[in-house]
């Protein structure tokens, strides 16, 4: 992601709160905003365009720049609420990091590679999709890769097998599974006794 879609600009919010001055801001194009973090929370107005266009290139652990006239804020994106029916976004959260200080959060697991089962007609099935790590905000990833290339049918990728950077600390159970590749016939196998045991449960409420 480049710098530029990882800056936006907001102008200050010191009065007209409430949802009547949020529907204000929604029609004049702009959307309200918090940032929340070191001190007393920050009101801040985004531009409605700008925020929509650049939304798509953000992650959970990218790492924004706001700049409120002459302030700048570094902050990750935590929430924001959307009119699925309008297809707006209504509100938005940030957390602001300090440069300098660790910081907790949870990364999406990306696996990478095709794995030597598949091709022997295995299935690949991903069980981790996101892990808790600790590092500087300089340091954080977008995401963690996880290579599967290597796994073969009824194999299994764990934490421990994966290499991370020095620059981060993971909070997780390295006995963890990742990922497997599991043979045709187990996966139908599987399938079967989910569906077997879920009927089980309605009868059982009958």
């Amino acid at each position: 992601m480049s710098d530029i879609n990882k800056s936006l600009k907001a102008k200050s919010r010191t009065e007209d709160f409430g949802s009547a001055g949020a529907r204000r801001l929604l029609r004049s194009g702009q959307i309200p905003a918090v940032i929340y973090g070191k001190k007393d929370p920050v009101h801040i107005a985004l531009d409605a365009q700008e925020f929509t266009n650049k939304m798509r290139h953000f992650s959970e652990t990218a790492l924004l720049k706001i700049a409120v006239g002459r302030k700048h804020y570094e902050v990750l994106l935590k929430d924001y609420q959307e009119d699925l029916m309008r297809g707006v976004i209504k509100h938005v959260d940030f957390f602001e990091v300090t440069r300098g200080q660790t910081l907790r959060t949870l990364v999406s697991v990306v696996l990478t590679g095709s794995p030597i089962g598949t091709r022997e007609g295995g299935v690949l099935d991903q069980v981790l999709h996101e892990i808790e790590i600790e590092c500087l905000p300089k340091d954080l990833p977008d995401s963690i890769d996880a290579d599967v290339s290597h796994l073969e049918i009824n194999q299994t990728l764990h934490l421990r097998d994966m290499t991370f950077p020095d620059t981060i600390k993971v909070h997780e159970d390295l006995s963890r599974t990742v990922a497997s590749v599991k043979g045709v016939k187990a996966e139908v196998l599987e399938t079967a006794e989910d569906e077997e045991e879920e009927t089980e449960e309605v009868s059982e409420e009958e």
